[in-house]
């Protein structure tokens, strides 16, 4: 990885930012993104607009007015 490239963990529940040891524990409830770098924006994800927590494609696709998709 070069310059400001990096990976960071995000709980899924809170959208805020977690420890990779807590990642590491808890697998389920984190997801891993790859920010910086010259090629970002490869992989999307979703989020609720009222609480900033991921939520999958389904969920995105049946509230679009209360869903972001974001390119990380």
């Amino acid at each position: 990885m070069a310059g400001n490239e990096h990976d960071v963990n995000r709980s899924t529940k809170t959208g805020r930012f977690v420890k990779e040891s807590t990642a590491e524990r808890s697998p389920a409830t984190t997801t891993t993104e790859h920010v910086g770098g010259k090629e970002h924006g490869d992989r999307e994800v979703n989020r609720s607009a009222k609480t900033g927590r991921f939520v999958t494609d389904t969920t995105a696709e049946l509230h679009p007015a209360t869903t972001e998709t974001q390119n990380v």
